[in-house]
């Protein structure tokens, strides 16, 4: 199929209130292009040095969203332009987020990552360290950013009911922090498990491959 017709069979799929980031790491400017064309405006990249290098090649209003990890050494290079960052897997680089937004006058939403895999490769928080730094937000630190949701990464398996309840772990956290603060983004769910995510309370979900193709990274 064509990057045209997944696309538009992903945004078949996805009831109005959730939005689609189109993860276009690894993919051409063009294929990018291409999605843009579509009606698609927030993008989605894993790697500093790809996203600042096709920044400059592509519309302007596209919103940038960094949904890899982050290290700190890096939040300079994306502090100018980035919509927000989904990574946010420590207070460390918060503090560094927002010490580069500073620097250019503007505020930068950023989500919480918290870890709710049951997988030792997969960043984040633990629950109460995502409750600390939230909280410290409400009191008022951090003023060059602002913390709109939460984001996280289920275990890589077959097992859906595993799935589901990692997801609806965060769904609960999601939860009782808007009881503190409104917050708008709950990011869950990929190509693979996306229709699994929703169901579970998901309002922002990550697709790649189901749209852009299979990554070739031979490249």
């Amino acid at each position: 199929m064509s990057i045209q017709e997944n696309y538009g069979n992903i945004k078949n799929q996805l009831p109005s209130t959730v939005e689609l980031v189109a993860v276009s790491k690894t993919h051409s400017v063009s294929a990018i292009q291409e999605v843009y064309d579509l009606g698609q405006r927030v993008f989605g990249e894993n790697k500093v040095q790809e996203l600042v290098e096709k920044h400059p090649l592509l519309p302007k209003d596209i919103q940038w969203h960094l949904i890899g990890h982050l290290q700190t050494n890096k939040v300079k290079y994306i502090a100018e332009f980035i919509d927000t960052i989904q990574s946010v897997d420590s207070e460390k680089l918060l503090n560094e987020i927002n010490k580069e937004a500073a620097k250019h006058h503007r505020k930068i939403k950023v989500l919480l990552q918290v870890k709710i895999a049951d997988e030792e490769t997969k960043f984040g928080l633990e629950i109460d360290e995502a409750k600390n730094i939230f909280q410290k937000f409400v009191d008022g630190a951090y003023s060059n950013i602002e913390i709109t949701g939460l984001m996280g990464m289920a275990t890589f398996t077959d097992d859906k009911d595993q799935v589901g309840r990692e997801f609806q772990i965060l769904k609960d956290l999601f939860d009782e922090l808007d009881k503190t603060k409104t917050l708008e983004t709950l990011s869950m769910g990929m190509s693979d498990d996306f229709p699994t995510a929703i169901s579970c309370g998901a309002n922002s979900v990550r697709v790649g491959s189901a749209i852009f193709g299979r990554r070739d990274y031979s490249q």
